[in-house]
């Protein structure tokens, strides 16, 4: 019982005060499972960053089931990622109640307008940040060949980009990198 109430309570001060996201949280979850409880040490924290970053969706909400599970079993990964969410959750169901009553002000509608510029630098900015990371792997020519080929495929023959993604990580494993020696059985 004393698990699930630590699980609980590590979890709701990372999502209590990790305000902007996954990354900003990590120090906030390694504080609480590295340095507070010492479920893991810093080696096998960094590992699984490392694998919940490859994986989609929310970070801290990957880390909290991943440490709920290996801390208290099923039960536990249920209240971790419960207790990540649940303060988020309820600040917007809060904010957007207090917004509803000011729906009709126009300082209120003004801002919420603005917001949308904000979003779209964000977006941006992070798709220039894939771009950077893609030709530091790859040349630009093939990079831009990528761009065109996906770019026609979205908008131009309407094929949904969860078909793209699928298609481009089935290759990834069934492609071998050349260079890449195999994987013993010992390794696994």
């Amino acid at each position: 019982m004393k698990k699930y109430k630590d699980v609980a309570v590590a979890f709701l001060r990372a999502g209590a005060l990790g305000f902007g996201g996954g990354q900003v949280c990590l120090p906030l979850i390694q504080r609480e499972v590295v340095n507070r409880y010492q479920w893991f040490d810093n080696d096998e924290f960094g590992e699984i960053v490392a694998i919940s970053n490859t994986l989609p969706g929310p970070l801290n909400t990957k880390m909290a089931g991943y440490v709920g599970y290996r801390v208290a079993g099923v039960f536990g990964a249920i209240i971790a990622v419960c207790s990540t969410v649940l303060p988020s959750v309820t600040a917007l169901i809060i904010l957007l109640a207090v917004l509803d009553g000011f729906r009709d002000n126009v300082i209120v509608a003004s801002m919420t307008q603005a917001i949308i510029p904000v979003i779209g630098v964000m977006l941006s900015l992070m798709a220039w940040q894939f771009l950077k990371s893609a030709v530091s792997e790859l040349a630009w020519l093939v990079v831009l060949a990528h761009l065109v080929v996906i770019a026609t495929l979205i908008v131009l023959l309407n094929v949904h980009p969860a078909i793209i993604i699928g298609s481009l990580i089935a290759t990834a494993i069934l492609k071998p990198v050349k260079g890449a020696k195999p994987v013993s059985k010992e390794e696994q």
